[in-house]
Formats: structure tokens, C-alpha cells, sequence
């Protein structure tokens, strides 16, 4: 790769809030020689409860912010978002590649095609067409149970991630479940990335537990690939935080960021 087939400018990241930070984690570790812009809007947090229209309104607000630090691509740490906003904003904004999130369902239902799955989401992510089709696309006989979980987005925007609240609001969304039948869990919020080792502690070791944040950052990796965006080799790689919120909310961001190797994987 020739010099004039790098590009060291950043990568823009958003998310309504928190939860992006573990796909920010991810990329972090997988991509060291990039920079990182992540914007949480945590002022308009969550965009699980808002219409269509209001979060393609504030996704195209947030991507305007990112373009203004002149970001190479744009990933949308988001499933609702992604869900709700995507195909408008890869229309609208046509001279960066901007990519999103997917439920992690397709590899949940092949290695249990005849099991139980629960996908956790908001009720934008299961209620859009992408999840339909989704569900379509990976069709099988596997039992798919959608557990939309409101409480648990606004839990982690208070930076609770474990500890008896966690285990109480967990233990309270799965009420309704027999948990013996359970064989994988989706985490179609990246959210809920940071309950990952309370949700091991509640339906145990034996359930295997999906998210799509390591796709995702392959994704970027090979279309910065192949249109000569990685940064050189030997870039040191950084990251900033901005939010709509104020400097508490972005320390609160840069915490969940540190234990995220903790809490998350």
C-alpha cells in the first residue's frame, strides 16, 4: 500500500448515548492505528422511544457534527438507528461510506437451529423493516423470542452495568421466560454490551451470547481497505468524545470506555 493509499483522518462513531462506546471499544482494539470521533447524543437519549421521523432528524444533526471534523466513514453504533435512519442518511450523505448495525441473529440460529433465541432490542430495532427482513433472511426452525428492554438503555446511561440493580432490572425483563430453555441471547442494543457478564450471571455460563460489534468493525476495516483509507501503519491512533450533553456526561463516557475489557467481553 502506497502512501497516497492511506488516509489518517478519523472515523466518526454515534450513538444515542452510551452504548456506542462498546462498539467504540472494539474498533479501539481492532483498528490501533485509527483516530475516533464518537458523538453520544445523549440529550436526545434514548431513540428507542421516539418516532421514524424524530430520529432521522437527529441522526442527520449528528452526522452534520461528524462531518464537520472531516470524518473518512461513519458508523452508526446504533441498532434503532441503524433500523430507522440508514438507508435515508446513506442517501443524503452520499461522499462518506456510512455503515450500521445488524442483530447478530444469523450466526445465533446456526449453531442452534432448532433452539431458543432471545434478541434484546428496542422496540424501533424489532418493530422496523430491517428485523423483518432480517428474521426472513435467516429463516429456520429456531424459536426467536423479541425481548424489547427500554429500562435497561436508560440504566446504562446512568453508567449501572452491574451489581444488584443490574441483576434486579435483568431478572425483571427476563420475568416472563423459562431461562432453562434459552440457548443464545442477541444483543441487538449495542447497550447492552455492557450487561454482558450480569446477563452470563443470570442465565449462566451454558447460554451463548451474540452481539454484532466485531462485524461491524470488520466492515469498516475492509471498506477503508479497499479504498485506500487506513490510516499508515505507524499512526498513533487517538479518539475524541463529544456528546449533547455536557463534560460530566463525556467523563462519564470515558469511565464506561476503560472497563469496557471488564464489563462487556
Amino acid at each position: 500500500m502506497s502512501l497516497s493509499d492511506q488516509d489518517n483522518r478519523p472515523v466518526g462513531i454515534f450513538d444515542s448515548g452510551m452504548g456506542g462506546i462498546s462498539v467504540l471499544g472494539e474498533a479501539i482494539q481492532q483498528m490501533p492505528n485509527e483516530s475516533f470521533v464518537y458523538y453520544g447524543d445523549s440529550a436526545n437519549a434514548p431513540y428507542g422511544e421516539k418516532s421514524t421521523a424524530q430520529i432521522i432528524a437527529l441522526s442527520e444533526r449528528v452526522c452534520e457534527v461528524l462531518l464537520a471534523h472531516d470524518v473518512k466513514a461513519i458508523v452508526i453504533a446504533c441498532n434503532t438507528a441503524t433500523s430507522a435512519a440508514a438507508s435515508h442518511l446513506r442517501k443524503k450523505f452520499t461522499q462518506i461510506p456510512i455503515l450500521g448495525m445488524e442483530p447478530a441473529l444469523k450466526p445465533a440460529v446456526q449453531d442452534f437451529p432448532k433452539g431458543t433465541i432471545v434478541v434484546m432490542a428496542t422496540e424501533v430495532t424489532l418493530r422496523e423493516k430491517k428485523f423483518a427482513e432480517l428474521m426472513l433472511k435467516t429463516a429456520s426452525k429456531a424459536k426467536v423470542i423479541k425481548l424489547p428492554c427500554p429500562s435497561l438503555v436508560r440504566m446504562v446511561e446512568r453508567s449501572v452495568v452491574y451489581g444488584p440493580e443490574a441483576e434486579k432490572e435483568l431478572k425483571a425483563c427476563y420475568d416472563n421466560i423459562d431461562l432453562s430453555s434459552i440457548d443464545g441471547v442477541v444483543l441487538g442494543c449495542t447497550h447492552f454490551l455492557f450487561l454482558r457478564k450480569a446477563l452470563k450471571g443470570l442465565l449462566g455460563e451454558g447460554v451463548h451470547i451474540y452481539d454484532g460489534n466485531g462485524g461491524t468493525i470488520n466492515n469498516l476495516k475492509a471498506i477503508l481497505l479497499q479504498k485506500g483509507q487506513l490510516a499508515q501503519p505507524n499512526h498513533q491512533g487517538s479518539f475524541i468524545l463529544k456528546s449533547s450533553k455536557d463534560e460530566a456526561y463525556n467523563q462519564q463516557m470515558l469511565d464506561l470506555l476503560r472497563i469496557y475489557e471488564e464489563v462487556a467481553l
